[in-house]
């Protein structure tokens, strides 16, 4: 579940706490083109207010109907699918042959979504099982795997951080990076044993450890929703990092620095540390697309959108300058 879909769930207990009924819709399959994945969530209110979306306003529009009708809040969940002829396709503004299918549930108190919130609150993972028949719902500890699944008995559902971004370096980049990250829902792992920099530093929601970084990086275990990025400069710390983030199955590893840097750190690597060329190939240095980035704001989401083009399969061809923006005068017209 990421932050979207998050906001969601508070707005859902928010307008339960008011004592207004709601019924939340959860996208379990998609055929052909569909605006959301599996997973995203929408809440209508009774009068016809809506949070979120599954379909980019098409469904919410029929879904907002049948709330001021009364007719989602009664009974138990059920599964609805939208889209399934052309016609149906062509009226919710589906491609002809698309399919959407939710769940739609009414918000009780066994749906535990203020349960549900506190946990993630916390941090965790955790797995929402509800039973279709009678609308109950078991939270549990998540497991290895995070993928959603309807079966003709249950829903389950994964929340809470499904990927971890691990920064090396507490410096002006990482408040930056962090914060982005945060907001893409990303658990945020920063990493700087110097006083001088972790002194102080503070990102909400992000975990700051003050271990060497190789050691953390060995700790932590990286796996295939791992991301890892050295921003210290400093081969003291970020090398022996690398090497180890090298060599695991994270998705992503960059680090920040020169072509120049980039050659002498795969010299050091390979000449003192032993790794081969095959290994270095998956670093990503310089860091981040390059977009004619000069501050680090803008640096920082050179680098995600490369971490995210990564994640998704994505290979994004090498830019090409096409001269400077001239600014318009307010007011001017051209």
């Amino acid at each position: 579940m990421d932050n979207v879909d998050l906001q969601v769930l508070r707005q859902v207990s928010q307008w339960c706490t008011d004592g207004r009924r709601v019924v939340l819709g959860t996208i379990t399959r998609t055929w052909g083109s569909a605006p959301r994945p599996p997973g995203s969530v929408v809440a209508i209110r009774d009068d016809g207010m809506v949070t979120g979306s599954v379909s980019g306003g098409c469904i919410e529009d029929d879904l907002i109907d049948k709330a001021r009708e009364g007719v989602l809040a009664e009974g138990r969940p059920k599964v609805v699918r939208y889209g399934i002829d052309a016609d149906a396709a062509h009226r919710f503004g589906l491609p002809c042959g698309g399919l959407i299918e939710l769940v739609l549930e009414p918000v009780l108190p066994r749906t535990r979504i203020g349960e549900l919130l506190e946990r993630l609150s916390k941090g965790e993972r955790v797995r929402r099982v509800l039973t279709i028949a009678s609308g109950e719902v078991v939270l549990e500890p998540a497991g290895d795997t995070d993928e959603l699944q309807l079966t003709e008995t249950t829903l389950t559902t994964h929340h809470g951080p499904r990927w971890r971004l691990v920064l090396i370096g507490a410096g002006q980049m990482t408040q930056y990076l962090a914060q982005m990250a945060r907001a893409l829902d990303y658990e945020v792992i920063v990493c700087d044993p110097r006083d001088e920099y972790a002194t102080g530093f503070a990102i909400e929601g992000a975990t700051l450890s003050r271990q060497m970084p190789d050691d953390l990086i060995s700790e932590l275990k990286p796996d295939g929703h791992t991301a890892i990025i050295a921003l210290t400069h400093d081969p003291k710390l970020d090398d022996l990092a690398l090497m180890e983030a090298l060599r695991s199955p994270a998705f992503y590893v960059g680090a920040i620095g020169s072509r120049a840097n980039q050659a002498k750190r795969k010299q050091r690597l390979i000449e003192h540390f032993g790794m081969n060329e095959s290994e270095f190939e998956r670093l990503h240095g310089p860091v981040g697309l390059k977009n004619g980035a000069r501050t680090p704001p803008e640096i920082a989401i050179g680098i995600l959108a490369e971490v995210t083009a990564v994640r998704y399969g994505y290979r994004i061809p090498s830019p090409v300058a096409v001269g400077a923006v001239t600014p318009v005068a307010a007011g001017c017209v051209t």
